[in-house]
């Protein structure tokens, strides 16, 4: 079956808290959107209207500077002394100097005042050319009549003609771009044209006055003339080596002030009726709209507040309406773990979760008499089991053993018969007599050494053992009848098949917290695959005493938990270790001394 989006949280208060968080934040959004959508379209807006009173502003500036100029322009055009030197008849040499001289010192002098002109020129029909100071010449490899500006003051009809910015050549050693203003010069009798006065301005002051405002780090300005020609542009290289590209034609089509490109750029226009000029401001939109990034912080902020006093309300709702769950979770858990003394929940509430809770307190109560009763059954048939297992002793081992008491009292071998039986009943005494479940160490002890005796006496030279007993330890009470099965085991499994005399050694010591009892003989000893099946019931020999390793494992982890007990180590032809660990001061956590 497929689960839904909010049964897949672990909990139902994350459930809730998620839900909470989601209606939270689908509002939040749609608030965020809808502001920002306002502030940017007002912004951008704002922001328009404003460059395009800068852009309009640029252009009034460059309408009064070229009616400026073309006023300058007039009035040195009229001079007395120009029109003399364009019109006068039979001027005698020295006349024409004088004329010269006049007029270069008052072209010296606009420009000296001036420092927007870079050249300032007559050039009459039929006398010599006068440019600036007099000294400089016409460039003699360009025909002056020919160049686009002089061929606009010949149709101007004596106004003042403006060309686009170019690079002006005409006087020798001169190569500035500028924007050249120039006018024909006509007798005012006749309609005889004497020459063309030309003004350089200096590409510089238009520049000036289109740098005066900002449009933005990137945003810029430019002018184009009425045929679409660029005046100026900040990057004019560019644009004339085709580098960088415009929208010329966009712009001299459009009839709107101001429009926005895909690539997020807001041209704005302004176009002048007294030079025919286009000016245009290119701004970049995300520039413009960085006036919003502190809109967008606040809405930003604010969202975020809204959204952590939501979430914390809607933490302290769900924690309210889920508490009577958890504590019935609580009390599911404290049951899992076993614990039914603080299974039992207070009810304070007539819903649902009340209902619940009640129906869970009944459960409880009948699993735990159901426990109880269980226990006190596996109790009783533990015990019967574990007497039965201790009371197992081999029928081959007590035959064989009062064979040998038998044959030694034959032989008349009186001290040894004394030993071996001395031995039996202490072996008998400390398995069958014995009904505590739990004996000393020494106890333990004993009961092995009683063991190896009866054994030592029956194999003769075949079998030596050592014991080495930490002191101190004698006392600790562990499981009985762990380790004569180790050493039964040592017996017939390794020590019985080997050539020449084996050696058992019995290891009892502490070691991390831990009782380590330890077996180790110098026999056969065994390969992987039989070591790995050491535990199985096939392994016991029918001549052990029943009690075999798998049932000294099973009762030490049953006494003291799964962490605990029994462990083997072997090599082929070098001996076998077993090992037992036994938790040091306790007396069994798992076992019920009722």
């Amino acid at each position: 079956m497929r689960k839904s989006i909010l049964t897949r949280f672990r909990s139902i208060r994350t459930s809730m808290i998620v839900s909470f968080a989601t209606l939270i934040i689908f509002a939040l959004l749609t608030f965020l959107v809808l502001s920002l959508r306002y502030t940017e379209s007002t912004v951008l807006e704002n922001s328009t209207e404003y460059t395009s009173q800068l852009i309009g502003q640029v252009n009034n500036d460059i309408d009064s500077y070229i009616n400026y100029m073309e006023n300058l322009s007039f009035i040195v055009a009229n001079n007395t002394d120009v029109r003399d030197y364009l019109f006068a008849e039979n001027l005698t040499e020295q006349r024409k100097n004088q004329l010269q001289e006049r007029i270069t010192a008052l072209f010296e002098n606009v420009k000296d005042t001036r420092g927007d002109i870079t050249n300032i020129a007559v050039i009459p029909q039929t006398r010599e050319p006068l440019i600036n100071n007099g000294v400089e010449r016409l460039n003699p490899y360009v025909d002056v009549k020919e160049l686009s500006w002089y061929q606009e003051a010949l149709k101007a009809r004596g106004e003042a003609a403006i060309s686009s910015s170019h690079v002006q050549n005409a006087v020798q050693e001169h190569y500035d771009w500028v924007v050249t203003l120039s006018r024909y010069i006509s007798n005012r009798v006749t309609p005889e044209i004497g020459g063309v006065f030309f003004v350089d301005l200096n590409y510089n002051a238009i520049q000036d006055l289109c740098e005066r405002i900002s449009l933005g780090n990137k945003g810029y300005i430019y002018i184009l003339d009425q045929s679409g020609a660029i005046v100026y542009h900040p990057q004019q290289q560019l644009i004339y080596s085709g580098m960088k590209q415009e929208l010329l034609s966009e712009v001299m089509e459009t009839e709107e002030s101001s429009f926005l490109t895909e690539d997020g750029k807001l041209y704005t226009i302004s176009r002048s009726e007294a030079t025919g000029w286009t000016v245009v401001g290119v701004s970049y939109v995300s520039e413009l709209m960085a006036g919003a990034d502190s809109a967008r912080l606040v809405y930003a902020l604010t969202a975020l507040v809204l959204f952590a006093a939501a979430l914390a309300l809607a933490y302290l709702l769900s924690r309210e309406i889920t508490k009577p769950i958890q504590r019935l979770q609580g009390s599911m858990k404290e049951v899992e773990r076993g614990n039914f003394d603080n299974a039992a929940i207070q009810v304070w509430d007539d819903n649902e979760i009340g209902s619940l809770s009640r129906s869970f307190n009944i459960m409880t109560e009948e699993i735990q008499k159901l426990m109880k009763q269980s226990e006190r059954e596996q109790r009783a048939k533990r015990k019967y089991e574990l007497r039965v297992l201790q009371s197992q002793i081999s029928p081959h081992f007590l035959y064989n053993t009062l064979d040998s008491i038998i044959w030694m009292a034959e032989w008349g071998k009186n001290q040894e018969v004394v030993t071996m039986t001395s031995s039996l009943a202490r072996l008998l005494r400390r398995t069958i007599s014995n009904e505590q479940e739990l004996v000393t160490i020494a106890e333990e002890i004993d009961c092995t050494e009683a063991y190896l005796t009866i054994q030592k006496m029956r194999y003769k030279d075949k079998l030596e053992y050592e014991i080495e007993l930490e002191d101190g330890i004698g006392r600790e009470k562990i499981v009985k009848l762990v380790l004569q099965p180790l050493v039964e085991n040592a017996i017939y499994h390794g020590i019985k098949y080997k050539e020449g005399r084996g050696l058992i050694q019995i290891r009892v010591f502490c070691q991390d917290d831990c009782i380590v009892l330890q077996v180790e003989d110098d026999g056969k000893g065994m390969d992987e695959e039989t070591l790995a099946h050491i535990f199985e019931q096939h392994i016991r020999d029918t001549r052990s005493n029943g009690v075999g390793v798998n049932n000294v494992n099973e009762r030490i982890r049953l006494f003291y938990g799964a962490e605990y007990g029994l462990s083997f180590k072997s090599e082929p032809e070098k001996g076998t270790t077993a090992t037992i660990w036994i938790p040091l001061g306790k007396d069994g956590e798992n076992h019920d001394n009722e």
